[in-house]
């Protein structure tokens, strides 16, 4: 039956309301733990440690069915299955969540004694062949690389999505707080910025393409 412009714009609003649910519900891990050009990503936060202010727990919350009235599964009747108006299943969201969070964690891990080549090589499957580059690039930048090897910087780092920024037919923005601990010569900082994080792909096969700070906004 044809939707009227009411329930459309019904329908259109449930839509929105509901990808901010999931990136409190359905992808920040609770219980397992922007689009641009390909490749365009910066290589920040390899020196010296990220800025910002320590993350605050993320209070649990109900499924976005128990507050909006939808469900993630076929409707029977007030429902609705707010995965057949998205270009990807849940099942896609939840593969292309978890590669983000890997990503996070091996981008802001790193040691004084690695190599760009080794460097890089954590971010192998993670990340597509152009971001890998620029990437690698950045953090063999020669005033960059002096830096760390003086201070003897380690960093290990992990990452929180708080929310799904836009998406795609074959793209998902996420923004991700990226949370990392840096400890060398000049003492340990724990420090936390967001990021935006893009992904291109399908079903269980995503890549990260772009990558910035999420106060750049969409470009």
């Amino acid at each position: 039956m044809d939707l009227t412009s009411v329930q459309r714009k019904l329908i259109f609003a449930a839509v929105v309301v509901v990808l901010a649910a999931l990136g409190a519900f359905l992808i920040i891990p609770a219980t397992f733990g922007r689009h641009s050009d390909a490749g365009h990503g910066r290589a920040v936060g390899l020196t010296t440690p990220l800025s910002g202010t320590s993350p605050s727990p993320v209070p649990s919350s109900p499924a976005p069915s128990a507050r909006f009235g939808l469900s993630a599964t076929p409707a029977t009747g007030a429902g609705a299955d707010i995965y057949q108006w998205l270009p990807f299943t849940q099942a896609g969201l939840t593969a292309a969540a978890d590669l983000v969070r890997r990503f996070a964690a091996a981008y802001a891990s790193y040691s004084y004694t690695q190599t760009a080549a080794g460097y890089a090589r954590q971010l192998n499957g993670l990340v597509t062949a152009q971001l890998a580059a620029v990437i690698a690039r950045g953090f063999a930048t020669p005033g960059v690389a002096q830096l760390r090897t003086q201070q003897k910087q380690i960093a290990t780092g992990t990452g929180q999505i708080t929310a799904v920024r836009a998406f795609g037919p074959n793209n998902i923005t996420f923004v991700v707080a990226i949370t990392q601990k840096v400890t060398g010569t000049s003492g340990a900082q724990r420090t936390i910025t967001d990021y935006a994080v893009t992904v291109t792909g399908a079903a269980s096969n995503w890549q990260v393409e772009d990558l910035e700070l999420a106060s750049a906004g969409n470009t």
